[in-house]
């Protein structure tokens, strides 16, 4: 059975960093595609970014390009997604997800993935 167990969330002020760590436990993390989401108070679950099996593609939402950095190692089982210039905006609880299927457009919708972590709550003050 897959689990994923994520950690890092926050306090942190703008312009602020962290990283939200995601461990995979479970069948071979190598064949997974990662995604991470993030839900505001309110909102729907949004697509945040996506990294394929290897890591050699990624994707991000517009609102996060340039700040939001995935990194992943198949030899540890886990994953990290690097925050950089932290808005209040970005406050939400933020997912790490994966789905064993291939790396295609698909992975913009929450259904598109297998199994999910906790979430962690990330809070930025202006």
């Amino acid at each position: 059975q897959v689990q994923l167990v994520e950690s890092g969330g926050g306090l942190v002020q703008a312009g602020d960093s962290l990283r939200h760590f995601c461990a995979f436990s479970g069948r071979s993390f190598g064949y997974y595609i990662m995604g991470w989401f993030r839900q505001a108070p309110g909102r729907v679950r949004e697509f945040v970014a996506a990294m394929s099996r290897s890591g050699g593609a990624t994707d991000y939402a517009d609102s996060v390009k340039g700040r939001f950095t995935v990194f992943r190692d198949n030899t540890k089982n886990s994953a990290y997604l690097q925050i950089n210039s932290l808005k209040p905006e970005d406050t939400a609880v933020y997912y790490c997800a994966v789905a064993n299927k291939f790396f295609s457009g698909h992975y913009y919708s929450t259904t598109f993935y297998d199994y999910w972590g906790q979430g962690t709550q990330v809070t930025v003050s202006s």
